[in-house]
């Protein structure tokens, strides 16, 4: 006799091992021992009124208006492959939906729709609910999901974080069809998580527009590692990715704290000769290298500057 779903997920679940052996059966357990869901409940998934699903939606600010181009951009890539793309706040709701006319009927009868809770603690294991708790991004495909009744659906999501590095929501394609292959599916998840990166470093340059924006090192595709600083180099903001990268918490705003310091560029003590021979480069270079106009610019006489140049090999 063959084992119905829900018999699979609980036997996960209880089994000594089970929680150990993936990210899905984890979700599981979450799903039915810290939430208390049921794997084979059939009720349908309800939707908040408009009006709370527009206040959610304004409440992501100027995010959601980078989101909203990003989102046209996604859909147009697999709108056609029978996919909508989904974003959500950071509580799981969805905010704001991308979808083809004739597809509409299948994806609101099973909930994913504008209005709609896809937090794991009201869904289970989805894409969009285990992306949240993670915070990473997560494919959740077909029997994985923790409910029976959304196991004929493939979700790929990607997490949203904010100019401060705060998660902030996420961006989702789900697919209905069946016949999705792995291939597929892994180039879904990377088109979505490259559109959330996107959407982030937009976001970004926007909160710190008046800021110089300086590029740190990391791994390729993991993210935006971008730092701001203001015009005396101190930090003042940083991605998500940069703060992992560097080490970096909220504390580490509190006071100054030099870009320097942080990229470890600096020498344990202080070079004074190289942070002055770097200003009278970028004297001499903002003056197309007039030294009457740079040193006037540096409030110096020009035989001053003449000197200081000597002394630090300058030419």
């Amino acid at each position: 006799m063959t084992k119905r779903h829900g018999e699979w997920v609980k036997d996960a679940v209880y089994s000594k091992s089970g929680a150990a052996k993936s990210a899905v059966t984890a979700s599981w357990s979450r799903s039915l021992l810290v939430h208390g869901l049921d794997p084979e409940t059939m009720r349908h998934t309800d939707c908040v009124d408009d009006v709370s699903c527009r206040r959610a939606l304004e409440r992501l600010g100027r995010l959601a208006a980078i989101a909203g181009p990003a989102m046209d951009r996604l859909f147009a890539a697999v709108g056609d492959s029978g996919c909508c793309v989904l974003l959500t706040d950071a509580s799981g709701l969805i905010v704001e939906r991308r979808g083809k006319v004739c597809d509409d009927e299948d994806f609101q009868y099973l909930g994913l729709w504008t209005g709609a809770d896809w937090s794991e603690a009201r869904q289970g294991t989805n894409g969009i609910g285990t992306c949240l708790v993670e915070q990473r991004p997560v494919t959740i495909d077909r029997a994985q999901h923790f409910f029976d009744r959304n196991a004929s659906m493939s979700c790929m999501g990607a997490p949203v974080f904010d100019h401060e590095g705060e998660l902030t929501g996420v961006l989702d394609i789900s697919s209905c069809r069946a016949d999705l292959t792995d291939g597929f599916r892994l180039l879904l998840r990377n088109s979505v998580t490259d559109a959330a990166h996107r959407i982030e470093t937009e976001n970004f340059l926007r909160a710190f527009a008046t800021s110089r924006v300086i590029m740190g090192t990391g791994k390729i595709g993991a993210g935006p590692v971008l730092f701001a600083v203001d015009k005396d180099d101190l930090l003042i903001g940083a991605t998500r990715k940069a703060r992992k990268a560097y080490g970096l918490s909220r504390e580490s705003f509190n006071k100054p704290l030099p870009i320097r310091d942080v990229l470890e560029v600096a020498a344990a003590t202080p070079d004074l000769d190289a942070a002055e021979r770097a200003e009278l480069r970028r004297a001499l270079a903002h003056a197309r290298g007039n030294a009457a106009q740079a040193a006037r610019d540096l409030g110096i006489s020009r035989a001053s500057l003449y000197r200081r140049m000597s002394r630090l090999s300058l030419r």
